[in-house]
């Protein structure tokens, strides 16, 4: 006689036989984006400041994220309300004497990375050098706001302020821009770089609306700047005024503006956000899911370059290598 099955037996079996899905990091920060700018918001704005004199992510010891993990969390923390710049993971909280509240939700970061296998480890991923071949991956991982958090030490109770004085942020993002060898040429009424003769051309300060919005189109413009083939050789095959390679290199400048902006202590909000902006990010970003890591890899890169010409500054990895995170 046939033992008929259990209720416990069935659902190990159902559970055998289902298929694990994969989680999608590339999809997931991708739709999170779209979700965002079909509602008319930029999630690579950040509006406030936090007492804590960070615009950009921090992790646990306050080193700075960079590339697409700012994008990321800035998303996070503009959806959440979130005013600390601090994310740590759940094992890094608990050993700083916290714990995450129950049924608090963390927000993905990512790692990438690669492997190098030789002949005999991956006989069929040769590149064709001595057998040699490399394999590049990308891994997703969580970590949780400190105001998510209780009881971590002080350092990571940060409020909500209000902007530092203005002449201080300005005078910073001055200095930032004169120590950068481009051609910038101030007339006229429009804000643009042209590769064919090298230069930015600016509208005088007098036609910006604030000084804050001057500095932050000039930091865009300079990420344009960077493009050029001496420089970083960027280009994602621009053809004509509007195309899918002038959305792709709008919103590289636009990321890199971002960046430039959480550096110095600007809102970068110059872009404007009418249909046609953004309309064309928002089909290339739903034409290909690895585009947005793409831009935010080119726009770390040229703001790596930009930060090079600082005095002082270790010289930036402008090959991408620093596009890469260290293990949290």
């Amino acid at each position: 006689m046939t033992k008929a099955p259990t209720s416990k037996s069935r659902k190990t079996a159902a559970a055998k036989a289902a298929p694990t899905e994969r989680f999608d990091i590339h999809q997931h920060v991708t739709d999170q984006i779209i979700k965002a700018l079909e509602v008319g918001t930029k999630p690579w704005e950040q509006p406030w400041r936090s007492a804590g004199g960070s615009l950009r992510p921090l992790r646990y010891n306050g080193e700075p994220y960079r590339g697409i993990n700012v994008v990321m969390l800035w998303g996070a923390s503009q959806e959440r309300g979130f005013v600390s710049p601090y994310w740590m993971t759940f094992q890094q909280a608990l050993e700083l004497g916290g714990s995450v509240r129950k049924g608090e939700r963390g927000s993905k970061v990512v790692k990438a990375g690669q492997s190098v296998f030789g002949d005999q480890d991956a006989p069929d991923q040769s590149d064709g050098e001595d057998g040699v071949s490399v394999r590049r991956w990308l891994k997703a991982y969580t970590v949780f706001n400190s105001e998510q958090i209780d009881g971590l030490p002080e350092r990571y109770s940060v409020k909500a302020a209000e902007p530092g004085p203005l002449p201080e942020r300005i005078a910073a993002a001055d200095a930032f821009f004169a120590n950068i060898p481009a051609k910038v040429i101030n007339t006229g009424d429009r804000a643009f770089y042209r590769i064919s003769t090298d230069d930015i051309h600016m509208p005088p300060l007098e036609l910006f609306s604030d000084a804050e919005h001057h500095a932050a189109t000039l930091a865009h413009e300079l990420i344009h700047w960077t493009r050029h083939p001496d420089r970083l050789d960027r280009d994602f095959g621009r053809k004509t005024f509007g195309d899918d390679g002038y959305a792709k290199e709008e919103c590289c400048a636009e990321l890199g503006a971002a960046f430039v902006g959480a550096i110095l202590g600007l809102r970068p909000s110059h872009i404007e956000d009418h249909a046609a902006y953004i309309g064309s990010w928002l089909k290339v970003l739903k034409d290909d899911k690895r585009f947005i890591f793409t831009a935010a890899g080119h726009a770390q890169r040229a703001v790596n370059l930009l930060e090079s010409y600082q005095p002082g500054a270790a010289l930036a990895n402008a090959d991408g290598a620093s596009a890469q995170e260290a293990a949290a």
